[in-house]
């Protein structure tokens, strides 16, 4: 039977949602066939049962789930005869890793490429983007990126815990790929969908870890309109 995957869609094809490229690359983890449906900010309201709010919601088996993390400890108890989304790694080494992406990665790079992400929204969903993400932070889009070249580098510095283990092991689970990677991997890949803007230097361990996550599954994560 074939999940289906709401997926945040923005101009172009782009599929642009960290949460969401968390919940893809966990489903290709699990060799599970996906029915991937692209869905804007404005569309969310009449998926299923019209009481979603947030993406991405799967559904699988008569079941609906929304949320990420959700998704994946679904897909680990429903799949426990398909590869470990954890792996070595606990689901609480995993949560914690989430907590630190929810709360220092994502906050990061947002403040880097937010008027790019409002650039490249399809335009029923602008309107709603600007008004949302203004009220959040307190000012405008532009002002909020503002900046941003005399600003990555210190962005780049708070990477030092993600760096120095990516220096060391493969992958951010250990040997090989596993939910906490696809976490980390799905800010970048929000980026890489959404703005031109290099957030990483060519030489960063980071990067190679990237190259070898779109690498993954078939290059499913590769094979998407990006910048770069």
């Amino acid at each position: 039977m074939t999940v289906v995957l709401y997926d945040l869609c923005g101009a172009e094809g782009r599929r642009f949602s960290p949460y969401c490229w968390r919940a893809r690359m966990a489903l290709a983890h699990k060799g599970l066939d996906v029915d991937v449906r692209p869905t804007r900010f404005t569309e969310i309201a009449s998926i299923c049962d019209g009481e979603r709010k947030t993406l991405p919601t799967i559904e699988d088996h008569g079941r609906t789930i929304t949320d990420s993390w959700e998704i994946a400890r679904y897909l680990e108890e429903a799949y426990p005869d398909r590869p470990s989304l954890f792996g070595d790694a606990a689901v609480g080494t995993t949560f914690f890793v989430q907590s630190w992406a929810n709360t220092v990665l994502h906050p990061g790079l947002i403040g880097l490429v937010l008027h790019d992400i409002w650039e490249n929204l399809s335009e029923p969903d602008r309107d709603y983007f600007r008004e949302s993400r203004e009220k959040r932070f307190g000012r405008t889009l532009e002002a909020v990126q503002e900046g941003r070249e005399d600003r990555v580098e210190a962005f780049r510095a708070s990477l030092t815990p993600l760096r120095t283990t990516l220096a060391a092991q493969p992958f951010v689970a250990g040997a090989a790929p596993a939910y906490a990677d696809y976490i980390v991997f799905g800010a970048f890949q929000w980026v890489r969908v959404m703005s031109p803007f290099r957030v990483l230097a060519d030489d960063d361990p980071i990067r190679a870890w990237f190259q070898r996550c779109l690498d993954l599954h078939g290059g499913v994560a590769r094979d998407v309109p990006t910048f770069y």
